[in-house]
Protein backbone atom coordinates (compact mmCIF):
# COMPACT_ATOMS: atom_id res chain seq x y z
CA UNK A 1 0.00 0.00 0.00
CA UNK A 2 2.79 2.40 0.97
CA UNK A 3 4.73 1.56 -2.21
CA UNK A 4 1.77 2.48 -4.41
CA UNK A 5 1.21 5.69 -2.52
CA UNK A 6 4.95 6.57 -2.73
CA UNK A 7 5.03 6.14 -6.52
CA UNK A 8 1.86 8.18 -6.93
CA UNK A 9 3.30 11.00 -4.78
CA UNK A 10 6.53 11.04 -6.82
CA UNK A 11 4.64 11.31 -10.12
CA UNK A 12 2.36 14.03 -8.74
CA UNK A 13 5.42 16.07 -7.67
CA UNK A 14 7.45 15.26 -10.76
CA UNK A 15 9.15 18.65 -10.93
CA UNK A 16 10.52 18.48 -7.39
CA UNK A 17 11.45 14.84 -7.88
CA UNK A 18 13.51 15.62 -11.00
CA UNK A 19 15.38 18.43 -9.24
CA UNK A 20 16.24 16.14 -6.31
CA UNK A 21 17.40 13.38 -8.67
CA UNK A 22 19.64 15.76 -10.64
CA UNK A 23 21.28 17.25 -7.55
CA UNK A 24 22.07 13.91 -5.92
CA UNK A 25 23.07 12.37 -9.28
CA UNK A 26 25.66 15.10 -9.86
CA UNK A 27 27.15 14.57 -6.40
CA UNK A 28 27.15 10.79 -6.94
CA UNK A 29 28.79 11.18 -10.35
CA UNK A 30 31.63 13.30 -8.94
CA UNK A 31 32.15 10.95 -6.01
CA UNK A 32 32.18 7.86 -8.23
CA UNK A 33 34.42 9.40 -10.88
CA UNK A 34 37.07 10.78 -8.52
CA UNK A 35 37.26 7.77 -6.22
CA UNK A 36 37.39 5.37 -9.16
CA UNK A 37 40.41 7.17 -10.61
CA UNK A 38 42.18 7.39 -7.26
CA UNK A 39 41.12 3.88 -6.24
CA UNK A 40 42.52 2.34 -9.40
CA UNK A 41 45.78 4.28 -9.02
CA UNK A 42 46.05 3.24 -5.38
CA UNK A 43 45.41 -0.41 -6.17
CA UNK A 44 47.96 -0.37 -8.98
CA UNK A 45 50.48 1.44 -6.79
CA UNK A 46 49.93 -1.00 -3.96
CA UNK A 47 50.41 -3.99 -6.24
CA UNK A 48 53.55 -2.47 -7.67
CA UNK A 49 55.18 -1.84 -4.30
CA UNK A 50 54.01 -4.96 -2.49
CA UNK A 51 55.05 -7.31 -5.31
CA UNK A 52 58.33 -5.57 -6.09
CA UNK A 53 59.77 -3.48 -3.27
CA UNK A 54 58.08 -3.15 0.14
CA UNK A 55 56.10 -6.38 0.63
CA UNK A 56 53.04 -6.08 2.91
CA UNK A 57 54.79 -5.09 6.15
CA UNK A 58 58.13 -3.45 6.89
CA UNK A 59 59.91 -3.59 10.25
CA UNK A 60 62.24 -0.70 11.04
CA UNK A 61 63.86 0.90 14.04
CA UNK A 62 61.42 3.03 16.01
CA UNK A 63 62.35 6.70 15.75
CA UNK A 64 60.69 10.06 16.11
CA UNK A 65 60.61 10.42 12.31
CA UNK A 66 58.47 8.32 9.99
CA UNK A 67 60.65 6.57 7.44
CA UNK A 68 60.32 4.95 4.05
CA UNK A 69 62.80 2.48 2.61
CA UNK A 70 65.18 5.21 1.51
CA UNK A 71 64.85 8.07 3.99
CA UNK A 72 62.48 10.24 5.99
CA UNK A 73 58.88 10.80 4.92
CA UNK A 74 58.90 14.32 6.32
CA UNK A 75 61.54 17.08 6.03
CA UNK A 76 64.17 16.85 8.76
CA UNK A 77 66.12 19.68 10.29
CA UNK A 78 69.43 17.86 10.10
CA UNK A 79 71.50 18.26 6.97
CA UNK A 80 71.53 14.52 6.42
CA UNK A 81 69.10 11.83 7.54
CA UNK A 82 70.76 8.50 8.27
CA UNK A 83 68.60 5.39 8.18
CA UNK A 84 69.16 3.58 11.49
CA UNK A 85 69.93 -0.10 11.70
CA UNK A 86 67.92 -2.73 13.56
CA UNK A 87 70.23 -3.21 16.53
CA UNK A 88 68.23 -6.19 17.80
CA UNK A 89 67.96 -7.76 14.36
CA UNK A 90 68.44 -11.39 15.44
CA UNK A 91 65.72 -11.18 18.11
CA UNK A 92 63.33 -9.38 15.76
CA UNK A 93 63.95 -11.93 13.00
CA UNK A 94 63.08 -14.77 15.40
CA UNK A 95 59.82 -13.04 16.32
CA UNK A 96 58.92 -12.61 12.63
CA UNK A 97 59.77 -16.22 11.81
CA UNK A 98 57.42 -17.49 14.52
CA UNK A 99 54.52 -15.11 13.82
CA UNK A 100 51.26 -16.51 12.47
CA UNK A 101 50.32 -14.90 9.17
CA UNK A 102 53.87 -14.48 7.84
CA UNK A 103 54.34 -16.22 4.48
CA UNK A 104 57.96 -15.14 4.08
CA UNK A 105 60.40 -12.35 4.85
CA UNK A 106 63.74 -10.93 3.80
CA UNK A 107 66.19 -8.30 5.00
CA UNK A 108 67.47 -5.12 3.36
CA UNK A 109 70.06 -2.37 3.69
CA UNK A 110 69.11 0.94 2.09
CA UNK A 111 71.25 3.89 1.09
CA UNK A 112 71.68 6.66 -1.43
CA UNK A 113 74.77 6.43 -3.62
CA UNK A 114 76.16 7.53 -6.94
CA UNK A 115 76.90 5.32 -9.94
CA UNK A 116 79.71 6.11 -12.37
CA UNK A 117 79.72 4.45 -15.79
CA UNK A 118 82.13 6.85 -17.50
CA UNK A 119 82.55 10.56 -18.02
CA UNK A 120 79.12 10.92 -19.62
CA UNK A 121 77.12 9.03 -17.02
CA UNK A 122 77.14 9.88 -13.31
CA UNK A 123 73.79 9.54 -11.56
CA UNK A 124 72.38 9.21 -8.05
CA UNK A 125 70.76 5.88 -7.28
CA UNK A 126 68.67 4.21 -4.58
CA UNK A 127 70.53 1.12 -3.41
CA UNK A 128 68.88 -1.99 -1.97
CA UNK A 129 71.41 -4.17 -0.20
CA UNK A 130 69.46 -7.41 -0.53
CA UNK A 131 69.68 -10.76 1.21
CA UNK A 132 70.29 -13.06 -1.79
CA UNK A 133 68.82 -16.12 -0.06
CA UNK A 134 65.30 -14.67 0.20
CA UNK A 135 64.96 -11.31 -1.58
CA UNK A 136 64.35 -12.52 -5.12
CA UNK A 137 61.84 -15.19 -4.15
CA UNK A 138 59.81 -12.73 -2.06
CA UNK A 139 59.09 -10.33 -4.94
CA UNK A 140 57.34 -11.85 -7.99
CA UNK A 141 57.13 -8.40 -9.60
CA UNK A 142 60.92 -8.31 -10.05
CA UNK A 143 61.73 -9.94 -13.39
CA UNK A 144 65.35 -10.57 -14.45
CA UNK A 145 65.98 -10.04 -18.18
CA UNK A 146 69.73 -10.77 -18.37
CA UNK A 147 72.15 -12.50 -16.06
CA UNK A 148 70.77 -13.83 -12.80
CA UNK A 149 70.04 -13.02 -9.17
CA UNK A 150 72.74 -12.46 -6.58
CA UNK A 151 74.15 -15.47 -4.82
CA UNK A 152 75.00 -15.76 -1.14
CA UNK A 153 78.59 -14.71 -0.43
CA UNK A 154 79.17 -13.21 -3.89
CA UNK A 155 79.66 -9.57 -4.84
CA UNK A 156 77.72 -7.82 -7.55
CA UNK A 157 74.86 -5.55 -8.54
CA UNK A 158 71.72 -5.55 -10.68
CA UNK A 159 70.36 -2.53 -12.54
CA UNK A 160 67.02 -1.92 -14.24
CA UNK A 161 66.60 -2.20 -18.01
CA UNK A 162 65.69 1.49 -18.10
CA UNK A 163 68.98 2.43 -16.44
CA UNK A 164 70.85 0.22 -18.86
CA UNK A 165 69.17 2.06 -21.73
CA UNK A 166 70.12 5.42 -20.24
CA UNK A 167 73.74 4.27 -19.92
CA UNK A 168 73.76 3.25 -23.56
CA UNK A 169 72.44 6.66 -24.61
CA UNK A 170 75.08 8.46 -22.53
CA UNK A 171 78.11 6.31 -23.26
CA UNK A 172 77.24 4.60 -26.54
CA UNK A 173 77.80 1.18 -24.95
CA UNK A 174 75.10 -1.06 -23.56
CA UNK A 175 76.24 -2.52 -20.22
CA UNK A 176 77.08 -6.20 -20.35
CA UNK A 177 76.99 -8.84 -17.65
CA UNK A 178 80.39 -8.89 -15.98
CA UNK A 179 81.19 -5.21 -16.61
CA UNK A 180 82.50 -3.30 -13.61
CA UNK A 181 80.42 -0.47 -12.19
CA UNK A 182 81.74 2.15 -9.76
CA UNK A 183 79.61 3.22 -6.78
CA UNK A 184 80.36 6.20 -4.58
CA UNK A 185 78.81 7.19 -1.26
CA UNK A 186 79.50 10.05 1.14
CA UNK A 187 79.05 10.10 4.89
CA UNK A 188 80.37 11.51 8.11
CA UNK A 189 83.58 9.52 7.75
CA UNK A 190 84.29 10.57 4.16
CA UNK A 191 83.83 9.02 0.73
CA UNK A 192 83.52 5.32 -0.05
CA UNK A 193 84.26 4.02 -3.54
CA UNK A 194 83.66 0.45 -4.65
CA UNK A 195 83.94 -1.35 -7.97
CA UNK A 196 81.63 -4.34 -8.31
CA UNK A 197 80.60 -6.48 -11.30
CA UNK A 198 77.23 -6.29 -13.01
CA UNK A 199 75.39 -9.54 -12.32
CA UNK A 200 72.05 -8.87 -13.95
CA UNK A 201 69.57 -6.52 -15.64
CA UNK A 202 65.93 -6.58 -14.51
CA UNK A 203 62.63 -4.75 -14.76
CA UNK A 204 59.58 -4.37 -12.54
CA UNK A 205 56.21 -5.67 -13.65
CA UNK A 206 54.68 -2.28 -12.84
CA UNK A 207 57.54 0.16 -13.42
CA UNK A 208 57.69 3.84 -12.61
CA UNK A 209 60.22 6.65 -12.57
CA UNK A 210 60.93 6.06 -8.88
CA UNK A 211 61.44 2.30 -9.20
CA UNK A 212 63.55 2.65 -12.34
CA UNK A 213 66.11 4.45 -10.17
CA UNK A 214 66.67 1.45 -7.87
CA UNK A 215 69.84 -0.62 -7.88
CA UNK A 216 70.08 -4.00 -6.11
CA UNK A 217 73.43 -4.83 -4.53
CA UNK A 218 75.01 -7.49 -2.36
CA UNK A 219 74.73 -6.70 1.37
CA UNK A 220 78.49 -6.78 2.00
CA UNK A 221 79.18 -3.90 -0.39
CA UNK A 222 76.07 -2.03 0.74
CA UNK A 223 77.31 -2.14 4.34
CA UNK A 224 80.63 -0.68 3.33
CA UNK A 225 79.05 2.13 1.28
CA UNK A 226 76.64 3.00 4.11
CA UNK A 227 79.36 2.71 6.81
CA UNK A 228 77.46 0.04 8.73
CA UNK A 229 79.68 -1.81 11.18
CA UNK A 230 78.89 -5.49 10.95
CA UNK A 231 77.83 -6.89 14.29
CA UNK A 232 79.89 -9.91 15.31
CA UNK A 233 80.58 -11.90 18.41
CA UNK A 234 83.98 -12.24 20.03
CA UNK A 235 86.49 -13.55 17.50
CA UNK A 236 89.54 -15.53 18.48
CA UNK A 237 92.71 -14.09 16.98
CA UNK A 238 94.83 -16.75 15.25
CA UNK A 239 98.33 -17.39 16.61
CA UNK A 240 100.00 -16.51 13.33
CA UNK A 241 98.33 -13.08 13.44
CA UNK A 242 99.61 -12.48 16.97
CA UNK A 243 103.09 -13.48 15.93
CA UNK A 244 103.16 -10.58 13.47
CA UNK A 245 103.18 -8.21 16.45
CA UNK A 246 105.87 -9.97 18.50
CA UNK A 247 109.01 -8.46 16.84
CA UNK A 248 107.50 -4.99 16.87
CA UNK A 249 108.62 -2.75 19.72
CA UNK A 250 105.80 -0.21 20.08
CA UNK A 251 108.02 2.00 22.26
CA UNK A 252 110.43 2.38 19.37
CA UNK A 253 108.60 4.27 16.59
CA UNK A 254 111.52 3.84 14.16
CA UNK A 255 110.63 0.19 13.90
CA UNK A 256 107.43 1.08 12.03
CA UNK A 257 109.37 2.74 9.21
CA UNK A 258 112.18 0.20 8.94
CA UNK A 259 115.89 0.73 9.62
CA UNK A 260 117.68 0.20 12.94
CA UNK A 261 115.83 0.52 16.22
CA UNK A 262 117.12 2.41 19.24
CA UNK A 263 117.87 -0.88 20.90
CA UNK A 264 120.18 -1.75 18.04
CA UNK A 265 117.99 -4.46 16.57
CA UNK A 266 117.27 -4.92 12.87
CA UNK A 267 113.85 -3.47 12.04
CA UNK A 268 111.48 -5.39 9.82
CA UNK A 269 111.54 -4.53 6.15
CA UNK A 270 108.54 -3.27 4.16
CA UNK A 271 107.79 -6.69 2.78
CA UNK A 272 107.02 -7.99 6.28
CA UNK A 273 104.34 -5.35 7.04
CA UNK A 274 102.81 -4.73 3.65
CA UNK A 275 99.58 -5.88 2.15
CA UNK A 276 100.04 -9.28 0.48
CA UNK A 277 101.56 -8.95 -2.98
CA UNK A 278 102.27 -5.20 -2.80
CA UNK A 279 106.05 -5.65 -2.43
CA UNK A 280 108.05 -7.85 -4.75
CA UNK A 281 111.02 -10.11 -3.90
CA UNK A 282 113.50 -7.23 -4.19
CA UNK A 283 111.54 -5.11 -1.69
CA UNK A 284 110.24 -2.74 -4.37
CA UNK A 285 106.81 -1.24 -3.68
CA UNK A 286 104.22 -1.98 -6.42
CA UNK A 287 101.41 0.62 -6.61
CA UNK A 288 99.37 -1.47 -9.06
CA UNK A 289 99.28 -4.41 -6.66
CA UNK A 290 98.22 -2.14 -3.79
CA UNK A 291 95.35 -0.71 -5.82
CA UNK A 292 94.21 -4.21 -6.72
CA UNK A 293 94.36 -5.23 -3.06
CA UNK A 294 92.30 -2.21 -1.90
CA UNK A 295 89.74 -2.76 -4.65
CA UNK A 296 89.15 -6.32 -3.46
CA UNK A 297 85.76 -6.53 -1.70
CA UNK A 298 87.17 -9.07 0.72
CA UNK A 299 89.39 -6.41 2.28
CA UNK A 300 86.60 -3.96 2.88
CA UNK A 301 84.80 -5.66 5.73
CA UNK A 302 87.72 -5.61 8.11
CA UNK A 303 87.57 -9.37 8.48
CA UNK A 304 84.08 -9.36 9.98
CA UNK A 305 81.66 -12.03 8.96
CA UNK A 306 79.03 -10.93 6.44
CA UNK A 307 76.62 -13.69 7.47
CA UNK A 308 75.24 -12.08 10.62
CA UNK A 309 75.51 -8.37 9.95
CA UNK A 310 73.17 -5.52 10.70
CA UNK A 311 70.22 -4.59 8.49
CA UNK A 312 68.00 -1.53 8.16
CA UNK A 313 64.70 -3.28 7.42
CA UNK A 314 62.87 -6.58 7.48
CA UNK A 315 60.30 -6.96 4.68
CA UNK A 316 57.37 -9.33 5.29
CA UNK A 317 54.86 -10.98 2.97
CA UNK A 318 51.56 -11.84 4.65
CA UNK A 319 49.80 -15.13 4.00
CA UNK A 320 47.06 -15.04 1.39
CA UNK A 321 43.86 -13.75 2.97
CA UNK A 322 45.44 -12.91 6.31
CA UNK A 323 44.55 -9.35 7.45
CA UNK A 324 47.65 -7.18 7.17
CA UNK A 325 46.43 -4.78 9.86
CA UNK A 326 46.10 -7.66 12.32
CA UNK A 327 49.61 -8.84 11.46
CA UNK A 328 51.01 -5.36 12.09
CA UNK A 329 49.17 -5.07 15.42
CA UNK A 330 50.42 -8.48 16.59
CA UNK A 331 54.00 -7.68 15.64
CA UNK A 332 54.02 -4.27 17.29
CA UNK A 333 52.95 -5.77 20.62
CA UNK A 334 56.05 -7.98 20.55
CA UNK A 335 58.49 -5.48 19.00
CA UNK A 336 57.96 -2.69 21.54
CA UNK A 337 60.66 -4.05 23.85
CA UNK A 338 63.22 -4.16 21.03
CA UNK A 339 62.85 -0.57 19.83
CA UNK A 340 61.38 -1.67 16.49
CA UNK A 341 58.06 -0.97 14.80
CA UNK A 342 56.06 -2.59 11.99
CA UNK A 343 54.48 -0.32 9.35
CA UNK A 344 52.35 -0.95 6.28
CA UNK A 345 53.44 -0.75 2.66
CA UNK A 346 52.19 2.81 2.21
CA UNK A 347 54.45 4.31 4.85
CA UNK A 348 57.39 2.24 3.61
CA UNK A 349 56.76 3.31 0.00
CA UNK A 350 57.12 6.98 0.88
CA UNK A 351 55.81 10.17 -0.62
CA UNK A 352 54.10 8.87 -3.74
CA UNK A 353 51.80 6.51 -1.83
CA UNK A 354 51.19 9.01 0.97
CA UNK A 355 50.44 11.79 -1.51
CA UNK A 356 47.88 9.60 -3.25
CA UNK A 357 46.11 9.00 0.07
CA UNK A 358 46.25 12.74 0.79
CA UNK A 359 44.86 13.47 -2.67
CA UNK A 360 41.93 11.11 -2.04
CA UNK A 361 41.24 12.76 1.32
CA UNK A 362 41.30 16.24 -0.20
CA UNK A 363 39.01 15.18 -3.04
CA UNK A 364 36.47 13.61 -0.72
CA UNK A 365 36.63 16.69 1.51
CA UNK A 366 35.65 18.76 -1.55
CA UNK A 367 32.84 16.34 -2.38
CA UNK A 368 31.65 16.60 1.22
CA UNK A 369 31.38 20.39 0.95
CA UNK A 370 29.42 20.03 -2.29
CA UNK A 371 27.21 17.45 -0.60
CA UNK A 372 26.42 19.83 2.27
CA UNK A 373 25.32 22.46 -0.20
CA UNK A 374 23.27 19.87 -2.09
CA UNK A 375 21.59 18.65 1.10
CA UNK A 376 20.56 22.18 2.00
CA UNK A 377 18.95 22.62 -1.41
CA UNK A 378 17.16 19.26 -1.14
CA UNK A 379 15.93 20.14 2.37
CA UNK A 380 14.38 23.34 1.08
CA UNK A 381 12.71 21.50 -1.79
CA UNK A 382 11.31 18.85 0.54
CA UNK A 383 10.03 21.47 2.98
CA UNK A 384 8.17 23.22 0.19
CA UNK A 385 6.74 19.87 -0.88
CA UNK A 386 5.60 19.15 2.69
CA UNK A 387 3.87 22.53 3.00
CA UNK A 388 2.10 21.95 -0.30
CA UNK A 389 0.90 18.58 0.97
CA UNK A 390 -0.39 19.87 4.29
CA UNK A 391 -4.04 18.97 3.53
CA UNK A 392 -3.03 15.53 2.23
CA UNK A 393 -0.94 14.75 5.31
CA UNK A 394 -3.64 16.15 7.64
CA UNK A 395 -6.29 13.98 6.02
CA UNK A 396 -4.11 10.86 6.44
CA UNK A 397 -3.59 11.66 10.10
CA UNK A 398 -7.34 12.34 10.52
CA UNK A 399 -8.25 8.87 9.25
CA UNK A 400 -5.80 7.21 11.64
CA UNK A 401 -2.31 7.40 10.09
CA UNK A 402 0.25 7.53 12.92
CA UNK A 403 3.62 9.29 13.11
CA UNK A 404 5.45 6.15 12.03
CA UNK A 405 3.33 5.84 8.87
CA UNK A 406 4.00 9.48 7.89
CA UNK A 407 7.75 9.04 8.52
CA UNK A 408 7.96 5.85 6.48
CA UNK A 409 5.97 7.38 3.63
CA UNK A 410 8.12 10.49 3.20
CA UNK A 411 11.44 8.69 3.87
CA UNK A 412 10.53 6.01 1.32
CA UNK A 413 9.88 8.65 -1.32
CA UNK A 414 13.19 10.43 -0.77
CA UNK A 415 15.29 7.29 -0.40
CA UNK A 416 13.84 5.92 -3.62
CA UNK A 417 14.70 9.15 -5.44
CA UNK A 418 18.21 9.13 -3.91
CA UNK A 419 18.87 5.53 -4.93
CA UNK A 420 17.68 6.31 -8.46
CA UNK A 421 20.00 9.34 -8.52
CA UNK A 422 22.94 7.27 -7.26
CA UNK A 423 22.36 4.67 -9.95
CA UNK A 424 22.22 7.44 -12.58
CA UNK A 425 25.53 8.87 -11.30
CA UNK A 426 27.26 5.49 -11.48
CA UNK A 427 25.85 4.83 -14.96
CA UNK A 428 27.04 8.23 -16.22
CA UNK A 429 30.50 7.62 -14.74
CA UNK A 430 30.77 4.17 -16.34
CA UNK A 431 29.83 5.59 -19.72
CA UNK A 432 32.49 8.29 -19.34
CA UNK A 433 35.08 5.61 -18.48
CA UNK A 434 34.52 3.90 -21.83
CA UNK A 435 34.84 7.21 -23.67
CA UNK A 436 38.10 8.11 -21.93
CA UNK A 437 39.61 4.64 -22.51
CA UNK A 438 38.86 4.91 -26.23
CA UNK A 439 40.63 8.30 -26.38
CA UNK A 440 43.89 6.80 -25.03
CA UNK A 441 45.01 9.96 -23.26
CA UNK A 442 48.74 10.21 -22.41
CA UNK A 443 49.82 11.95 -19.20
CA UNK A 444 52.86 14.20 -19.84
CA UNK A 445 53.47 15.22 -16.21
CA UNK A 446 55.84 12.89 -14.33
CA UNK A 447 54.30 13.56 -10.92
CA UNK A 448 50.73 12.92 -12.07
CA UNK A 449 51.82 9.87 -14.05
CA UNK A 450 53.54 8.49 -10.95
CA UNK A 451 50.49 9.09 -8.79
CA UNK A 452 48.13 7.48 -11.31
CA UNK A 453 50.44 4.53 -11.86
CA UNK A 454 51.32 5.04 -15.52
CA UNK A 455 51.55 7.33 -18.53
CA UNK A 456 48.27 6.20 -20.03
CA UNK A 457 45.05 7.46 -18.43
CA UNK A 458 42.96 4.32 -18.06
CA UNK A 459 39.66 4.19 -16.20
CA UNK A 460 38.30 1.07 -14.54
CA UNK A 461 34.92 0.16 -13.07
CA UNK A 462 35.42 -0.85 -9.44
CA UNK A 463 32.35 -2.58 -7.97
CA UNK A 464 33.17 -1.65 -4.36
CA UNK A 465 33.28 2.06 -5.22
CA UNK A 466 30.01 1.76 -7.18
CA UNK A 467 28.29 0.24 -4.14
CA UNK A 468 29.82 2.91 -1.92
CA UNK A 469 28.48 5.59 -4.26
CA UNK A 470 24.96 4.17 -4.02
CA UNK A 471 25.27 4.08 -0.23
CA UNK A 472 26.42 7.72 -0.17
CA UNK A 473 23.49 8.76 -2.39
CA UNK A 474 20.98 7.00 -0.12
CA UNK A 475 22.58 8.58 2.93
CA UNK A 476 22.30 12.04 1.39
CA UNK A 477 18.61 11.45 0.71
CA UNK A 478 18.07 10.21 4.24
CA UNK A 479 19.97 13.12 5.83
CA UNK A 480 18.03 15.65 3.74
CA UNK A 481 14.72 14.08 4.80
CA UNK A 482 15.13 14.24 8.59
CA UNK A 483 13.97 17.82 9.14
CA UNK A 484 11.12 17.77 6.55
CA UNK A 485 9.82 14.48 8.01
CA UNK A 486 9.70 15.88 11.53
CA UNK A 487 7.91 18.97 10.15
CA UNK A 488 5.31 16.74 8.50
CA UNK A 489 4.76 14.75 11.69
CA UNK A 490 4.02 17.94 13.64
CA UNK A 491 1.16 18.94 11.29
CA UNK A 492 -2.12 19.14 13.21
CA UNK A 493 -4.92 17.25 11.41
CA UNK A 494 -7.68 19.75 12.28
CA UNK A 495 -5.60 22.75 11.23
CA UNK A 496 -4.58 20.99 8.04
CA UNK A 497 -8.19 20.24 7.08
CA UNK A 498 -9.28 23.80 7.86
CA UNK A 499 -6.46 25.18 5.67
CA UNK A 500 -7.49 22.90 2.87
Amino acid sequence: MIAVYVLRSITRNARNSVIIIILIAVISFLFFLGNSVIGRADRQLRGSYVDSLTADVVIQKKTGTTMNLFGANVPVIDNRFTIPTLSAYNDVARIVAGETGVAGFTSQISLLAGIDAGENYREGVLVCGADPSSYFTLFPGLIIDEGGPLEAGSYGTLITAERARQMEEATGIYPRIGDTLVFVSAGNVGFKIREIPLRGIFHYRNPGDFMDGIVIMDPQTARVLSSIQVATSDVAVPDDAVELLSPLNIDDIDVIFGGVSESGGEAPGPAEYSAPGTVDEDGVFNIDELQAFLASPASSDGGASAEGGDWNFILIRAKQGYPVNRLIANLNKKLEAYGAVAVNWREAAGQSAIMLLLLQSLFNAGVFLISVAGILVVVNILLIAVFRRTREIGTLRAIGAGDAYIRVMILSENIFLSALAGFAGVAAGSWLFRVINKMRITIPNDLIAGLLGGRSLTMEFIPSIALLTLAVAVFLGFAASIFPVETAVRIDPVTAVQQG
